[in-house]
């Protein structure tokens, strides 16, 4: 059973340590996921900015050996215009094979590498063409790319045409070799054209991308630290309150250990502890102890039931701390008995202060269903200035004049002077009496 039970609570802790970190592993896990985005994205734009400087340089050279070997005829230079042409005819056999539907991947793979693209980077150049094309200024740019293809048939054509006429010889006709060599630089101008705009539009798209996802990794990054704030919080708020609880929670049990539950006066264990405290700074002045106990308190319970007897008890109590002073001390000792504490008393104010009380509990008139009960109380005083005195002594002093007055007739006050008896005795005794 124990084992279970142990399983169970770290399983339960577990589980509460995952529900705990789950948001920041999302969004960590978020900024992760985004910055690989971004990363491959970059790469793939630079991937195709350095294709088009290829592609851009591949068709000039073409151009240039063309127009070499149609003045000189000579094989290699008309090698070296075939091996630049293959470049970009490679692109474009490359973004035909994007185009098509279904979309031909392997072709495309070797339409780039025929390109002259490095072979890391052609995986991002398919990525990036076949979910991203629809992008401004991706698209853009293959309107820019697309309209080199009739050129570069052309220019293919016209690679064709010169040879099978340098197959004869060398141009004669200076008008003929006049018209070639101004195509040749026509074409090369619109190339220039159309890849100085290729280029331009790749250049507008990084920035602009690059600018797009660093605020999306900003955002992210913000939204974990709001996160981690807010967590924190949380976690600070509950940690707060759970102290505060705690600290409730343990005043709860102080003042349940301290005080007596029914009538919320002060406990035997607190009147003892403040006693001895007050006994050990006596130099103060003089400390008053008053031991009060209920003449009819059995007749009610006897009569009445425990229920009466309970709500005569909280009555008496706060009849007791009327008019006490802020560091007097009211308690229930237990039963009916009740004690106080008065610091820095004389003793003439402690019998006043005595006497008082017994005046106002015979006044006090206990009402319960139809029947109507009288109060009296036989209380003792004593009255302590000497600093050696033990609690022991003062409360058995106490108890003793106490107990003085219940054999002396009780409903009046018994003062502890050490030597002779001084009673304060009250006026005629009231009797219960039936409303």
């Amino acid at each position: 059973m124990f084992r279970r039970t142990a399983s169970s609570t770290k399983g339960n802790n577990f589980l509460r340590v995952i529900k705990l970190v789950s948001p920041f592993v999302m969004v960590v896990v978020l900024q992760a996921a985004i910055a690989g985005f971004s990363l491959e994205v970059m790469s793939s734009v630079r991937a195709y900015v350095a294709g088009e400087a290829l592609w851009s340089r591949s068709q000039k050279n073409a151009v240039y050996f063309l127009n070499l070997y149609l003045h000189s005829g000579k094989a290699s230079q008309f090698a070296h215009y075939q091996a630049s042409l293959a470049v970009p005819i490679g692109d474009e056999f490359a973004r035909w094979a994007l185009e098509s539907r279904p979309v031909d991947v392997e072709a495309a793979r070797i339409g780039f590498l025929q390109g002259g693209n490095h072979p890391d980077d052609v995986p991002g150049l398919i990525w990036l063409f076949r979910y991203f094309n629809g992008v401004s200024f991706l698209q853009e740019a293959i309107r820019e790319w697309a309209a080199t293809d009739p050129m570069l048939l052309e220019l293919s054509v016209f690679g064709e045409v010169i040879r099978s006429e340098l197959e004869n010889g060398p141009v004669q006709d200076k008008g003929r070799l006049q018209f070639l060599s101004s195509r040749l630089s026509d074409l090369n101008a619109q190339f220039t054209v159309h890849a100085n705009r290729f280029s331009t539009v790749l250049g507008e798209g990084s920035r602009a991308i690059k600018v797009t996802l660093t605020c999306i990794n900003i955002v992210t990054a913000a939204m974990l630290i709001v996160l981690l704030v807010w967590h924190t919080r949380r976690l600070v708020l509950q940690r707060q309150a759970f102290e505060d609880a705690l600290h409730a929670e343990k005043e709860r049990l102080a003042f349940q250990a301290s005080h007596d539950w029914l009538t919320g006066l002060s406990n035997r264990r607190a009147f003892e502890a403040r006693l001895q405290s007050e006994l050990d700074n006596i130099a103060a002045g003089p400390l008053a102890l008053i031991l009060l106990d209920l003449d009819q308190f059995k007749s009610v319970n006897d009569s009445c039931g425990h229920l009466a007897g309970d709500r005569l008890l909280c009555q008496v109590s706060r009849l007791l701390q009327q008019n006490r002073r802020p560091h007097d001390l009211v308690a229930r000792l237990g039963g009916d008995e009740f004690g106080l504490i008065l610091p820095q008393c004389s003793p003439s104010s402690a019998v006043d202060i005595a006497e008082r009380l017994r005046r106002s509990l015979e006044s006090f008139s206990f009402a319960w269903d139809d029947r109507c009960f009288a109060v009296t109380a036989s209380v003792g005083v004593t009255c302590i200035a000497d600093r050696d005195t033990t609690l022991e002594d003062a409360m058995r002093r106490a108890d003793a004049a106490c107990y003085r007055a219940k054999e002396k007739g009780r409903n009046r006050v018994q003062v502890d002077t050490e030597g002779a008896d001084v009673v304060l005795v009250a006026g005629r005794r009231r009797e219960a009496v039936r409303a």
